[in-house]
């Protein structure tokens, strides 16, 4: 299939691919600008981004400081759109929002809540909202609340199905039966549920598919379905430019299927994990009860919670040459596979899209790993390398 580019708003980008936001200093400038070089959407997670010591005291101004400074250094490896993802559920969300707007962030992404008070918080109309849904229930009540009270819709939605990594929109009990709600199932009630109000608007509002998506033929199936461009995130975790820890990355190459765990997320929704030490210390009731000086989740009960995650999960470290895979070699491995993929679709038909993110993602790693990465290509002043 020929690939068509993506178009939110104002910008448009040859790629349909959007990069997911992964939190705490794994989703930043340079894999962001990596994934625009090469056509796609980069994306910076606005979460956990600044220092952990000078936050107990600042918390605010230090997470401010630390995405201006990530947006500043993206601008800089490239002339790419570069989309801002923002918890719904942080206690700065609004501080984050405004500063990513002020700083030219193209796009706001939000999520973990439904994001009824967006559209307040920016008042540039150039700045594209997308909000986060995983139904067309919830697309429905946020762009019914959007055109009621601020008579503006989104300029693209992210649907999220039960195979994303990390936060989840769903239940734990549908979790249990995630071919329930897999996105070949819920692409469709999303496209009806957006039609009146791109009627009324009289224009597209893109839908971008994201969890599970993995290799080109899902990215084929999801256009053919009716998606506009796709969300990919877990994919580019071991990238060149992804600039966590080797350790991190290795995780990922190391787990297996078993290893794959739903955890409960201090944002209150259920959460698509790696089981490590900490994770099996924490089910053990090994760990102390959380001391946090920081209140960055407005739902957060610090009485209540069971230990501190600072330690094993935000203690991620830049690594200058992890064991990893140039980005220009993974989405050539996308486009190269989309293009000669013609899968017919069917929301009935298993897919691979009801594959797991271990099973369907890792086993392409392996085989990269056993290829051996390219030389890596500097693209000059752009470039991200």
């Amino acid at each position: 299939m020929k690939i068509p580019p993506l178009k939110i708003g104002n910008v448009e980008v040859p790629l349909p691919i959007m990069q997911g936001g992964m939190g705490v200093r794994v989703s930043l400038a340079g894999l962001a600008a990596a994934v625009a070089n090469e056509g796609g959407i980069g994306t910076i997670a606005s979460v956990g981004l600044g220092d952990f010591n000078e936050a107990k005291t600042d918390f605010e101004g230090v997470c401010r400081e630390a995405l201006i400074k990530e947006l500043r250094r993206a601008r800089i490896l490239t002339d790419g759109p570069i989309a801002i993802n923002v918890l719904g559920v942080l206690s700065n969300a609004k501080d984050l929002i405004q500063t990513s707007a002020r700083e030219g962030a193209k796009f706001i992404v939000s999520g973990a809540s439904l994001p009824f008070r967006l559209p307040e918080m920016i008042g540039d109309e150039t700045v594209n909202l997308v909000p986060i849904i995983s139904s067309g229930r919830a697309a429905d009540i946020v762009l019914r609340t959007w055109e009621k009270r601020y008579h503006r819709t989104a300029d693209a939605v992210v649907l999220e199905g039960p195979l994303a990594g990390g936060h989840l929109g769903f239940s734990a009990e549908q979790l249990q039966e995630p071919e329930k709600y897999s996105l070949d199932i819920l692409l469709p009630e999303v496209l009806e549920a957006i039609k009146p109000f791109e009627d009324r608007f009289g224009r597209k509002i893109p839908v971008i598919a994201g969890g599970g998506i993995y290799t080109g033929a899902d990215i084929a199936r999801m256009l053919q379905a009716g998606a506009s461009g796709v969300q990919m995130a877990t994919r580019f975790v071991c990238t060149y430019e992804c600039e966590v820890a080797a350790e991190f990355k290795q995780a990922y190459l190391d787990s297996k299927e078993e290893d794959i765990v739903i955890i409960k997320s201090p944002v209150g929704l259920p959460g698509r994990a790696i089981r490590n030490q900490f994770l099996r210390n924490l089910d053990e009731g090994k760990l102390d009860r959380i001391k946090c000086p920081y209140r960055c989740l407005a739902t957060c009960d610090v009485a209540t919670a069971r230990s501190s995650p600072q330690k094993e999960i935000w203690g991620f470290r830049i690594c200058p040459h992890p064991p990893s895979f140039p980005m220009m070699q993974v989405m050539g491995r996308l486009k190269r596979t989309a293009v000669s993929s013609s899968m017919p679709f069917s929301p009935k038909a298993p897919t691979p899209a009801m594959r797991s993110t271990r099973r369907s993602g890792l086993r392409s790693f392996a085989a990269m790993a056993k290829e051996g990465p390219t030389p890596r290509q500097p693209k000059g002043p752009g470039s991200s390398h």
